[in-house]
């Protein structure tokens, strides 16, 4: 799978974790630009990435020029609650980004206005302002992964002490 996830200057370590361990069981690599609130090397990012952070491919950026420099004909969709446009109604390319802002301030608007045709939104009430960015996170990266046939990742699991009856439609992948 070839998505990759952006978090624009994350606050909050927990939730850094958190998508850390998302993206290792996915295979999605993931990029922070910087500032980020917190020091990757604190307890709670850690804790919450558990001991998958090891295995995961991130990359840092000085900021958000240093990340499209890295990445100049990268197809990039921003993930805000401003957008017009929902995260089920656009096609997923392989290698495109999905960027996420930070949790007190999401992602600049200036940066949303400069790409106002791949900007999305999850929908959610009104009055509400949003999701936990983890909890964003996961919910559009597994829709592109549906979109890619979840391609690369298992489909089926075991049980640990039993057995699955067979299950018409329950085909193992070769």
């Amino acid at each position: 799978m070839s998505v990759g996830i952006v978090l624009h200057e994350p606050e909050i370590p927990s939730n850094t974790g958190n998508i850390g361990r998302t993206c290792v069981v996915t295979g999605t690599s993931l990029h922070l630009i910087e500032p980020l609130g917190f020091k990757l090397t604190e307890k709670a990012v850690k804790r919450s990435g558990m001991d998958y952070w090891e295995k995961l491919d991130v990359t840092r950026y000085l900021d958000y020029e240093d990340f499209c420099a890295a990445h100049p004909d990268a197809v990039v969709y921003y993930a805000t609650t401003k957008a017009r446009k929902l995260y089920t109604e656009v096609s997923y390319e392989d290698g495109c980004f999905i960027l996420f802002g930070k949790e007190s301030a999401g992602i600049p608007e200036e940066i949303l206005m400069a790409h106002p045709d791949h900007c999305i939104r999850i929908p959610m009430l009104e009055d509400i302002r949003s999701l936990n960015l983890a909890n964003s996170v996961a919910i559009v990266l597994y829709e592109a992964l549906r979109q890619q046939q979840f391609k690369g990742l298992v489909r089926t699991g075991e049980l640990h002490r039993h057995r699955w009856k067979e299950v018409p439609g329950l085909e193992e992948e070769s």
